[in-house]
């Protein structure tokens, strides 16, 4: 069966004036080839598609690699790269820029010549902001994991907890309901420390009357989910729900709002004018979201400085946040993907304020 994401390459090869691309970033080398292996490099010509790998994966690579053919290569995979290259008449060669070290390119160069060298220009990664059918099921079911750990730790989060136990009730619970890791470092803020936009899980005890953000996210199948609610624990003063409310307010007006057409600054802007308008633009220093897949963070990004247009198929986070130094802060987040005429919400947690005894 046609790879289709293959020949999407193929196209961006040609457009780009090359004649093969060796593909080395290990993500994209899984969604070229469904290869979850650790270790081998991609080449991939107007006709021909080939694994590189070693001989641990002798076995596995055949099985997931379906289209490809599979060579075990020897001590040194640059020649073997360049034996290809020969073989297949390649005079011009796409590398990935961004994944190669200066030492690897000056190798290269030197050991695949004449083949001149040139840069992919992030060509694989541009043809993975638009997720296919599969990857969005598998992103909903991210999502879903999620969804039930955030259930989940509410009946956990009490006062006399540490942040890191919470981290780690969360992971647990999420590895245990299908996920192969998380996917990033579990945020765990509460208290003051909940003004840190990545404060990842402390040994913090969590206290009375005050805020718990959760930043957090399942690896599943591949792919990333994200997700960021905030409680309070014990009794919200009014800063507490003044801050909260206007968190909410503004990503509820995102959500409404967010289409095909924007520009990622444009869709920024639907949650940041509001925080702003508050008198909190000071407090809100990231952007509102940032494109989601097979990696935590992937283009576009929903920033002030975001010029591409949203399409049907991105998906991205949408998350804005105040945060206010010696107090705590918020944050909410769900993951949304792209449709034609709007977006649909992966995760489905509640986001009133919730608060916990």
């Amino acid at each position: 069966m046609p790879n289709a994401r293959v020949e999407k390459l193929r196209a961006a090869i040609q457009a780009a004036g090359g004649d093969a691309i060796l593909v080395t970033n290990a993500v994209n080398r899984r969604y070229l080839t469904g290869f979850t292996g650790t270790s081998g490099v991609v080449l991939i010509s107007s006709d021909e598609a080939v694994l590189l790998t070693d001989f641990r994966y002798r076995e596995q690579a055949p099985r997931q690699a379906a289209g490809f053919a599979v060579v075990e290569h020897g001590t040194d995979v640059h020649a073997d790269v360049a034996g290809l290259l020969r073989k297949w008449g390649v005079s011009k060669l796409l590398f990935e820029e961004k994944d190669v070290s200066y030492a690897a390119y000056a190798a290269m160069k030197e050991k695949f010549a004449p083949s001149e060298l040139l840069v992919s220009g992030g060509a694989i990664e541009k043809i993975r902001m638009i997720k296919d059918e599969s990857e969005l099921a598998i992103m909903q079911e991210a999502a879903d994991v999620a969804d039930r750990a955030f259930t989940h730790i509410l009946g956990f989060i009490k006062p006399g907890v540490t942040e890191a136990e919470v981290a780690l009730e969360l992971e647990f619970f999420m590895r245990k309901n299908g996920a192969a890791s998380t996917s990033f470092d579990t945020i765990v803020a509460s208290g003051e420390r909940s003004s840190l936009p990545h404060g990842v899980a402390s040994d913090r005890v969590v206290g009375r009357d005050e805020f718990v953000t959760l930043d957090y996210g399942a690896y599943y199948k591949g792919y990333c989910s994200d997700i960021t609610r905030t409680v309070v624990v014990g009794r919200p003063s009014d800063k507490h729900r003044e801050i909260y409310g206007i968190v909410l307010e503004a990503q509820l007006h995102a959500l409404e709002q967010l289409r095909p057409g924007l520009t990622g600054r444009e869709g920024d802007a639907l949650t940041r004018d509001i925080i702003t308008r508050y008198g909190y633009g000071d407090c809100f220093g990231h952007g509102t979201g940032h494109g989601l897949g097979m990696e935590i963070h992937e283009a576009p990004r929903l920033s002030r400085m975001e010029e591409t247009i949203l399409t049907p198929g991105m998906t991205v986070t949408v998350e804005p946040g105040i945060y206010l130094p010696g107090f705590g802060g918020v944050r909410i987040e769900d993951d949304v993907v792209m449709t034609d005429d709007g977006i649909k919400i992966l995760t489905h947690s509640p986001k009133e304020l919730i608060v916990l005894d």
